[in-house]
């Protein structure tokens, strides 16, 4: 019996080697077990492959903005329920919840910051907050920070992670597409730079609007850009699809994509372009 029994010295060796939960982070590019300090050090970057992990809309503007900067516009903003819709969990119960876990009313950060000195509105996108969906305040919150830029004649800045239109909301949320796609356009109409960063995933009603009309389309190493994902396409098309399809260097490669810049130089590239196309306002 005693073969079957742990000895002090065994449990006490045990005990040693134990590593505690969350030390260590599986990259979902390379397979390869991280450091996690290791990969925050890194802003969020595998050190092994260059993979962007998905942050924050919070922690994107410590990364983009000039430091104490940034004003929220339209914090105020928050989702309604225009359907009354459930699923297994009423859609209310869904937004306290998000609003819960994540700080934030909306799937979007808007406000008025700098980048290298320059004057920009900015519009940010948190995946974690019901995939990054956009229903009819987060449509309404990136108008109105496009009407800010163009009231003020600087540019608009903004990243899009979304899993598309919010269901939820039905067609009050594809109703977003057109409205934001107008508002935007008033910008070009206006010759006020639009640059669009396209960070991982982005896909559906986001991509079929906003996130592909900038004047610059950027997006981050290895992002997921795309409309339908690619099971979808295959199964619609009967088709074996190209590898790589809808990363951000396969659209680049094909034109559909101006840039693909990583996350630490993503300040010093957005200051040099807003420096080189965007007029000091009057």
């Amino acid at each position: 019996m005693a073969w079957f029994k742990k000895t002090k010295e065994q449990q006490k060796i045990e005990k040693k080697v134990k590593i505690p939960e969350g030390l260590w982070v599986k990259c979902e590019n390379c397979k390869e077990i991280v450091y996690k300090k290791e990969i925050d050090k890194n802003l969020r970057v595998c050190p092994k492959c260059n993979y962007h992990f998905r942050i924050s809309a919070r922690e994107r503007l410590k990364l983009m903005v000039d430091e104490g900067s940034f004003v929220e516009i339209n914090p105020e903003i928050a989702p309604a329920d225009p359907l009354a819709f459930r699923d297994s969990v009423p859609y209310k119960d869904r937004i306290r919840e998000n609003q819960k876990r994540t700080g934030l009313r909306e799937a979007v950060i808007t406000g008025e910051a700098l980048i290298n000195g320059n004057p920009v509105v900015t519009a940010i996108m948190d995946f974690s907050f019901l995939g990054g969906s956009m229903g009819s305040a987060v449509g309404e919150k990136i108008v109105r920070a496009a009407e800010a830029a163009l009231e003020k004649k600087i540019p608009l800045i903004t990243v899009a992670s979304s899993g598309g239109a919010r269901m939820q909301e039905g067609i009050f949320s594809l109703m977003q597409m057109a409205k934001v796609s107008a508002a935007v356009g008033k910008l070009k109409e206006s010759g006020i730079l639009y640059v669009s960063i396209l960070s991982d995933p982005t896909f559906g009603g986001v991509t079929a609007s906003f996130a592909t009309l900038g004047d610059i389309i950027i997006a981050e190493p290895r992002s997921l850009i795309g409309f339908a994902g690619p099971r979808v396409i295959e199964q619609t098309i009967k088709q074996q699809l190209p590898e790589n399809f809808q990363r951000a260097e396969f659209l680049l490669e094909h034109g559909m994509i101006d840039m693909v810049v990583n996350r630490k130089d993503m300040k010093q590239t957005l200051g040099k372009i807003i420096g080189h196309l965007s007029p000091a306002p009057q």
